[in-house]
């Protein structure tokens, strides 16, 4: 038990007892004569023994982790002198007999201090070190201190350490052959790192014991290659064949590829009688990226076969999250902060990740004392109180033992853990890269050392349970087994794994644009748009709410009129909900909305309890509506969006930044997964993506939602009309029927694409942005091009383009002076650019002399520079633009001068003299 040391007074009774017959100083006194111990000074001083014995294991406990002898590659091997582990320092003899049981973990029911102090340092200060005394929960620290000291004295059994030195072997093997058949190949090996193999090892094997059903892995390129082929069913022809330059894909899929060392497996591995499936993910070698798009996987799939119950109960029963880091990136890349505080979070917590750091030492070039500002790259795990155990990677049994540990304490207590096992990088960040331009010393280590394998082999050979003849077989029918996959390259054909299980039924879209009914019956949607409001009879709604937010959507879905974003929003979840799909909506803030327009969870004024009305909509509802108020992160919330759509089509996913700049702060996910996860690696992902836009004085941060960043990541095409097949749809709705039927359509189409919807501020609440029930009903559909003209399209002169809210600006200055020869065309859809529309739209005017692209963003900016050529060549028609003059900030900050800026872009439109 974690036991308390001992009171004030004790200690004090103990100096006064003992200060005349002491011989050790401790407290300042020296003895004076020779002592005969009486009875009850006998009791007290066996008393303050066990007490102070305690102190000096909890010493150990807490900071034997400081000279632990866990780098196998020091530059230096002095020995820090920790004074808190000298017995002196606590008044005990070295020869002290010690009761042991209920202070330490171990058969020996008592004996010497120097016997402690010697398991101790075997337990805590060798090979394998641990932190964990800054845990909040006592529980957790007993457990562990506890655990530990069993499981490090066990003996490892004869088949287990021919298990590891099998596949440290073959590992080895594997990272020599390649080297040898490909030389110029950057690999990124798992030479100096090979004791991850026994992790790996041990990790699946416990999972599958303990009745896991899947894990889904987050790894970075390092000893990547050698975890597919060693243990995750990966053929190593399709490497091979990747290295001859061969695509993995079948033919008929439209994709790019991605390098070697991004290479994934999906499969099922057999432990006896457990079956368990692994899911490695690509990773886009944006350091740590992939890691929340992992957790978010995971929480899909946990939700799907009800593994946490949608939060009410306990998470990660039967599918857990493995995240592999390397050193240098677990510190410096701050996605990894941001997953920890998602962690432990409602609607984000899936029963605590494993964490190994695959810690090399170095980051690219630079060395560990130079690359962080903290004595350890993991810790960042005491932002979340998780534990950390450090183990040397030259000693594959204690890595076992410490895989063991962290599993166990998973189970147990369903939070984050971390292995930092410290190794070495046999040559340069790749293989073609030399070290010793940076690093001279500590490579002259690594060169005169031995290699891991080859250390562990001779270990077991010394000891008599391996022999060379033994050692000799296992890599040369490894090698066979590899030239056997490297001579069947040239008739090598890919499988085709895709649009498989839950997917079944879908592909990717084709080159011909189509166009989807996702209007809904009339009935329905007053149905849904009554039931949206209805909350139990003794629910304490906020009283401001129930003037405005329900009154008036009674009154709006009764007369089928005037229907507003945030309604139209609501009858979209709730037919897609009745229809049985899932939906979940992300972010900061977004159960009620950033402009307090959604309110689509209310909260009792008086219990603070949450109701969703859209998830009672019925009794046997097949789809269920999750709202998740996220931490103040983009990046890491994106990332786990975007892995919560790729596992399966019948969630929509929808993820709203809290002002449209703000995704800034998730570029990176943007850039390696949203805009090209799919014709990299073929997932599908049908994430939305909400991000309000509209220029009202805000300032340069809350304008703009950088339209014209999202248009340059598409693949749109400047000389040819665009299908379906774009990479994602870039999406201005004006009106909320607009709205409501583009989030119909990602979940009615038989493909799945991410959609950016540029969306409102203003329009919100804007009387003239409303829709009718007509505009939703049945045969109605998104239009991706809407014209405004009330007048003979003959009698039109100026034909302006634009979209969303600057539609409005536009239609009032031209009612205010009359201008009866202007139309206005609103652009909803940028891509898929509408071409065949926007030709049906300009033949509707054959006299018009000016086309003109009006917006509200400055030139350099907005979406004129993707319109203009799409426009000019494929409509046909020169187009001029008027906006905001080009500048560094999306919008000036300057009251007077956003002002006179308005009156400009509104004005030049109508000044023309024809």
């Amino acid at each position: 038990m974690y036991l308390k040391v001992c009171k004030t007074n004790l200690l004090q009774s103990a100096r006064k007892q003992f200060r005349n017959y002491h011989s050790d100083n401790v407290f300042g006194f020296k003895r004076k004569s020779k002592h005969v111990y009486t009875a009850p000074e006998q009791v007290l001083k066996a008393q303050c023994d066990q007490s102070n014995f305690f102190r000096l294991v909890s010493a150990f406990r807490q900071n034997a982790h400081k000279t632990a002898d866990v780098n196998p590659v020091a530059l230096t091997r002095e020995v820090t002198i920790f004074p808190d582990f000298d017995p002196k320092r606590y008044c005990l003899d070295p020869d002290t007999k010690i009761k042991f049981t209920g202070i330490l973990n171990t058969t020996q029911s008592e004996g010497t201090v120097a016997e402690a102090v010697d398991f101790l340092r075997h337990v805590y200060g060798k090979n394998i070190a641990a932190e964990f005394t800054h845990l909040e929960n006592p529980e957790e620290i007993d457990w562990f201190c506890n655990r530990l000291e069993q499981l490090v004295p066990e003996e490892i059994d004869t088949e287990t350490k021919l298990r590891l030195a099998t596949e440290l072997l073959r590992s080895q093997n594997f990272d020599n052959f390649l080297a040898n058949k490909f030389t110029g190949v950057k690999r990124y090996g798992g030479e100096g790192a090979e004791s991850m193999m026994a992790f790996f090892s041990e990790f699946f094997r416990l999972a599958a014991g303990d009745s896991v059903e899947q894990l889904v892995v987050a790894m970075p390129h390092r000893g990547r290659l050698n975890l597919l082929t060693g243990m995750l069913n990966f053929p190593p022809v399709k490497m091979f064949a990747k290295l001859k330059g061969k695509s993995n894909f079948s033919d008929k899929y439209r994709v790019t590829g991605d390098v070697l060392s991004h290479f994934v497996s999906s499969t099922d591995l057999k432990f006896g009688d457990k079956n368990l499936h692994v899911t490695l993910l690509y990773n886009p070698s944006h350091l740590e990226a992939v890691n929340p798009v992992s957790m978010g996987k995971t929480r899909a799939k946990q939700l799907e076969s009800r593994d946490g119950d949608y939060g009410d109960g306990r998470w990660g029963d039967k599918i857990i999250n493995l995240q592999v880091h390397g050193d240098a990136a677990i510190t410096g890349q701050g996605v990894n902060q941001e997953c920890l505080a998602l962690s432990g979070t409602p609607h984000f917590e899936i029963g605590g990740s494993i964490h190994l750091v695959v810690n090399n030492q170095l980051g690219f070039t630079t060395p560990a004392d130079r690359g962080r500002s903290s004595r350890y790259c993991t810790d960042l795990a005491k932002m979340i109180s998780a534990p950390v155990i450090h183990v040397n990677g030259d000693f594959p049994e204690m890595v076992l033992k410490a895989t063991k540990l962290a599993f166990e304490y998973q189970r147990k207590f369903r939070k984050e853990v971390f292995i930092d096992m410290n190794c070495y990088r046999q040559w340069g960040h790749n293989e073609l890269d030399d070290p010793t331009f940076t690093n001279p010393s500590l490579y002259g280590i690594i060169r005169s050392r031995g290699t891991v394998p080859d250390q562990y082999t001779k270990k077991l050979i010394d000891e008599g349970i391996l022999n060379e003849e033994e050692k000799n077989t296992i890599i040369k029918e490894h090698t066979k087994w590899l030239n056997e996959h490297l001579k069947a390259v040239d008739s090598y054909k890919p499988d085709d794994v895709y649009f498989k299980k839950q997917w079944e039924g879908f592909s990717q879209a084709d080159e011909a644009i189509t166009t989807w009914d996702t209007g809904i019956h009339l009935d329905l949607l007053t149905y849904i748009g009554s039931k949206s409001v209805q909350f139990p009879e003794h629910f304490n709604v906020h009283p401001t709410l129930l003037k405005t937010h329900v009154k008036n959507r009674l009154a709006r879905v009764a007369e089928g009129v005037n229907i507003d974003w945030s309604t139209a929003e609501t009858l979209a979840f709730g037919s897609l909900l009745y229809e049985g799909y899932n939906i979940r909506i992300s972010g900061q803030d977004v159960g009620r909305g950033t402009f307090s327009h959604r309110h689509v969870m209310l909260v009792d004024q008086q219990t603070n309890h949450i109701y969703i009305p859209l998830n009672n909509l019925h009794e046997n509802q097949g789809g269920f509506l999750e709202i998740a108020n996220s931490i103040l992160s983009e990046e890491a919330v994106l990332g786990y969006e975007y892995g919560m759509s790729i596992e399966s089509p019948k969630n929509l996913i929808i993820w709203e930044a809290q002002f449209g700049d703000f995704f800034n702060g998730a570029q990176i996910i943007f850039d390696t997964f949203v805009s090209n996860g799919e014709v990299k690696w073929l997932w599908s992902s049908g994430l939305v993506v909400l991000l309000p836009h509209g220029y009202d004085g805000a300032g340069p941060e809350h304008s703009s939602a950088r339209i014209e960043r999202f248009l340059q990541m598409t693949d749109s095409k400047e000389d040819k009309v665009d299908g379906d097949n774009v990479n994602m749809q870039v999406c201005h709705p004006s009106t909320p029927a607009q709205y409501f039927h583009l989030l119909r359509r990602q979940m009615l189409r038989n493909f799945r694409k991410p959609l950016i919807v540029i969306g409102p501020k203003t329009l919100l609440r804007l009387p003239e942005a409303t829709s009718n029930f007509a505009d939703m009903g049945p045969q109605t559909t998104f239009q991706p091009v809407i014209t405004d003209n009330t007048h003979d399209p003959k009698q039109i002169q100026v034909v302006l383009l634009t979209s969303g809210k600057h539609f409005y600006n536009l239609a009032s200055k031209r009612e205010s002076l009359g201008a009866k020869n202007v139309a206005i065309v609103r652009l909803e859809s940028y891509c898929p650019f509408p071409t065949l529309e926007l030709q049906q739209e300009v033949a509707k005017f054959p006299n018009a002399k000016i086309f003109m692209w009006c917006q509200e963003e400055p030139q350099n900016m907005g979406a004129w520079s993707f319109v203009k050529p799409r426009f000019e060549n494929l409509v046909g028609r020169k187009i001029q633009f008027c906006g905001r003059p080009t500048q560094a900030a999306p919008a000036v900050g300057i009251g007077e001068l956003h002002d006179q800026q308005v009156s400009e872009i509104l004005s030049k439109p109508f000044s023309f003299e024809i």
